[in-house]
């Protein structure tokens, strides 16, 4: 994903430019593929990296090499420009779809959001696509049975958390307290440097041309501004003269006519109550 500190804004179409702008990894997918790497260790298995960008987004892709991931697959055709949420999530199924052709998947590990457009809609998107079982804003995997083909996952929830179970295959949007990434090893990381990383277009995946990029995208931005620059209000000092601060800062909330309503009716009902 673009670096936020380097956005861009492509005036004709509202949307990020991608192109020419350093790539970072999504904290969130990094501690998604660290689960995933854990899982790996654990149960045995593949970790495959996919990612959609434009070509500088090899260089995220390799940094999960260099974690220990065992394969990196970069969606890169300029018909995925543009793409919103909607566009994207139908890009990452369809490739989905291509390599489980070859290689069954039994598990997706998303980050919850990318730190660029925060919606956290891609993840849960892919899942519906695929029918998959969707498992959101996981903070633990507390244990996967390969033979019942069945997961346990720890969610948050809003003031505390869940525990959930499904089958498989599922897709998982990760929390940061899901894991902390490791780092990479010198022998991991030499040899990312030597790795492939497939590069897959519109046609490897067997993508319809018009649900990619931004003609597959139903959302767009109509207008990008930057709002006014707020001004602060009135300041008092009153180590230089404490009656006139007092004075003056009291002038000024009486002259605002919503603040003396409010204050009037508050004294009445405190009178009302004696």
């Amino acid at each position: 994903m673009p670096d936020t500190a380097e956005v861009k804004i492509d005036p004709q179409t509202n949307t990020l430019i991608r192109s020419g702008v350093e790539s970072i990894s999504n904290p969130f997918d990094m501690v998604a593929l660290e689960a995933a790497l854990r899982l790996k260790e654990r149960y045995g298995g593949q970790v495959t990296a996919l990612s959609m960008g434009p070509p500088q987004a090899e260089q995220v892709l390799r940094e999960a090499l260099s974690l220990g991931a065992d394969e990196a697959i970069l969606l890169s055709d300029r018909s995925f420009a543009g793409a919103d949420t909607l566009a994207t999530s139908y890009t990452l199924a369809k490739a989905i779809e291509r390599f489980n052709l070859h290689h069954p998947v039994d598990l997706i590990l998303c980050g919850k959001q990318a730190i660029d457009g925060d919606t956290g809609q891609t993840g849960p998107n892919i899942a519906t696509r695929l029918g998959y079982t969707q498992l959101t804003y996981v903070v633990e995997v507390q244990w996967l049975d390969q033979s019942k083909r069945q997961i346990q996952v720890k969610r948050k929830v809003e003031g505390g958390a869940e525990v959930v179970r499904g089958p498989l295959p599922a897709l998982l949007t990760a929390e940061l307290e899901l894991a902390k990434p490791r780092r990479a090893s010198l022998l991991l990381l030499i040899n990312s440097l030597r790795s492939e990383v497939k590069v897959w277009k519109v046609e490897d995946i067997q993508a319809d041309i018009q649900k990619v990029g931004l003609k597959g995208s139903p959302t767009w931005v109509k207008k990008i501004f930057s709002p006014p620059i707020r001004e602060g209000g009135p300041k008092f000092y009153a180590q230089e003269n404490l009656q006139g601060a007092v004075e003056q800062s009291l002038e000024i909330l009486l002259a605002d006519k919503a603040f003396t309503e409010k204050l009037f009716t508050s004294l009445g009902e405190l009178s009302a109550q004696e």
